[in-house]
């Protein structure tokens, strides 16, 4: 059992941050704290790709004369970390997004807590 804990601890770290993220989301009422909840779980996602990407002793995709084309299993390959750069582009434009949908929000209605809002949109 601590061979799972210890050889996974990464994974484990990332599905402890997938559940506060989404903790934050769901369960609370303000909406700034919703959107940092929305934060967190994009964080969580992008490094669980990047974890998963990992090869222990893998060496970078550019053809190396020691190892050839023939060892190509010792390459890590790029995809992976391209596509998070550019999740990480769309995570930043999404929160900034958020905050100034929530700044008029506060401008309008005077509140950012979800209930009194609701109210207040009657």
């Amino acid at each position: 059992m601590t061979e799972l804990v210890h050889d996974y601890y990464a994974y484990w770290f990332c599905f402890g941050l997938l559940t506060l993220g989404l903790y934050g989301m769901l369960l609370k009422r303000n909406l700034v704290k919703k959107v940092i909840g929305l934060s967190i779980f994009q964080v969580s996602i992008i490094l669980f790709f990047i974890i998963a990407a990992y090869k222990d002793g893998g060496t970078v995709p550019v053809l190396d004369e020691r190892l050839g084309v023939a060892e190509s299993a010792y390459y890590i390959n790029p995809l992976p970390h391209t596509l998070m750069l550019t999740a990480i582009v769309v995570g930043v434009a999404t929160l900034g997004v958020a905050f100034a949908l929530l700044i008029r929000i506060y401008g309008k209605y005077g509140t950012l807590d979800e209930d009194v809002l609701i109210e207040r949109m009657k």
